[in-house]
């Protein structure tokens, strides 16, 4: 195992138009046309078959893609989304699109009952939504859309709308979700964190009491293999929880699981750093966000880092321990320029070791430890690979310095998104392609990849999250080469 790692610190899209060599690249056209039959205009469903409503996350990955075609679908994007906010300040994980029939996939609007169950937390009474979150990538996605076109988002006033919008979903996770008295965001569903399957989750879930399998039906398996989804006990845990918080109106604290993850808390932490460069353009200071973000840093590194295994693990609010399963999870605040230097080696000797065997056994990096007794390279975040996952190490791979490591995975990324038909997960060893094919995030990762790897563009990885002189953007729209059409 390498251990010498050195550091260093709408209805007529307005479309950008990029150099004719990157315009035209076999890879960027075929992710085009994915987000285009994606698209049901104002969002973006994930896929169309397994998944067609708007899902959080994905929005938020999918306009950091969508900025390279379109920075106005991008921003409506994440406006759509945005105008499903209750009043608690939450971001529901699901907005739903009315006209998709309710047996097209499970939980449906009837179950969540959101505009009677979620009353009391300002739910909206004019759109349908789940009730649990998603991990709060919004504000990064935000600034990096802002900042592919800044003329039509200043013009629009796009980042002066959705800045309180995004400044009350951190409030909401920072105060109604320290369950743990710590500092730090817990997820009360394992859908909220994003990585549903983990194993990360079992034993904070043997705990619940699944709900009895003639309670739901599963439309899941309608479009993936049984093999390759979680198993009908952990999916009516699953139900049962979302059940159970839903019967409690979606008031936080009460439920059987809660836990703070690593992954959860460092998008968290990005996003300030987002909102803090957000305000410094809409005029207002941003020193207090960002040292909101170093505090929530060192709470990270405080509560869930483990020095002798080299990870990141998750904590169970609920019994106070370590959940000591390598997930990728555990990698992912390595985006974080703030992380303690040997904190940040050890993350990249961790991730290039035998447990992840990123660049030697695995090109991208597999969702669970290759060593791990519940591995599996085909079950739903049980050890596949995703693109949003490799993204984000990719990304923080570039933030402290490791550009030959990032620029593998960069180049895998593309080549395996290419060859599986852009699919939702895959094979670590092989590639092979898991899930949906033509998934959105997929599609709109590669696009930002295709980007960046063109245009040796290393800024939008690499810049420091806490310099107050970065809020002038107009070096980055020439960096990128752009033309604004």
């Amino acid at each position: 195992m390498d251990r010498t790692v050195q550091l260093t610190a709408p209805a007529v899209p307005r479309t950008v138009v990029y150099e004719p060599d990157i315009a035209t690249h076999p890879l960027h056209v075929r992710a085009a046309r994915v987000l285009e039959d994606n698209w049901r205009g104002s969002s973006t469903v994930p896929s169309r078959g397994l998944y067609p409503h708007q899902w959080s996350w994905d929005s938020a990955f999918i306009a950091i893609g969508l900025r390279h075609l379109s920075p106005l679908r991008a921003q409506t994007e994440l406006e759509t989304l945005l105008d499903a906010q209750w009043g608690d300040g939450r971001i529901p994980h699901i907005v739903f699109n009315p006209s998709v029939p309710l047996d097209a996939y499970f939980p449906s609007p009837d179950f969540w009952r959101s505009s009677t169950a979620g009353r009391a937390a300002g739910a909206p009474r004019t759109v349908q939504t789940s009730g649990i979150v998603q991990p709060p990538v919004h504000a990064l996605a935000a600034w990096l859309v802002h900042r592919a076109d800044p003329g039509l988002s200043r013009s629009r006033s796009f980042l002066a709308r959705v800045y309180p919008r995004l400044a009350a979903w951190h409030r909401y996770l920072l105060h109604r979700r320290d369950l743990g008295g710590g500092g730090l965001a817990s997820v009360v569903h394992p859908w909220e964190q994003g990585m549903d399957n983990s194993p990360s989750w079992d034993l904070p879930l043997s705990r619940v009491t699944p709900a009895p399998a003639r309670s739901f039906r599963r439309a899941d398996l309608a479009h993936g293999a049984p093999e390759d989804r979680p198993t009908d006990l952990d999916y009516g845990r699953y139900v049962r929880l979302a059940t159970d918080y839903r019967d409690a109106e979606y008031a936080d604290g009460h439920g059987e699981f809660a836990v703070e993850d690593p992954s959860f808390n460092a998008l968290l932490i990005a996003s300030e750093h987002a909102l803090a460069r957000i305000a410094r353009e809409l005029g207002a200071p941003g020193t207090a966000r960002h040292a909101r973000a170093e505090r929530l840093t060192t709470a990270l590194v405080e509560r869930l880092w483990d020095p002798a295994e080299g990870m990141f693990f998750c904590r169970d609010v609920r019994d106070g321990g370590l959940i000591r399963e390598r997930g990728v999870s555990g990698l992912i605040p390595l985006l974080l320029p703030g992380l303690p230097r040997e904190t940040a080696a050890a993350l990249v000797r961790t991730a290039s070791g035998p447990h992840f065997g990123l660049g030697s056994t695995t090109r991208l990096v597999p969702s669970y430890d290759l060593l791990g007794e519940a591995f599996d390279p085909h079950r739903y975040w049980r050890g596949p690979a995703w693109f949003n996952t490799s993204w984000l190490v990719e990304r923080g791979l570039r933030t402290h310095g490791q550009h030959e490591r990032a620029d593998a995975l960069r180049e895998a990324a593309l080549d395996i998104a290419g060859s599986s038909g852009f699919a939702e997960y895959v094979d670590p060893y092989t590639g092979e392609a898991c899930g949906a094919t033509g998934f959105s995030w997929t599609a709109a990762l590669t696009l930002d990849l295709l980007h960046a790897e063109s245009t040796h563009d290393e800024s939008m990885h690499n810049e420091p999250m806490h310099d107050e002189s970065m809020h002038d953007t107009g070096h980055v729209t020439q960096a990128r080469g752009g033309k604004r059409g």
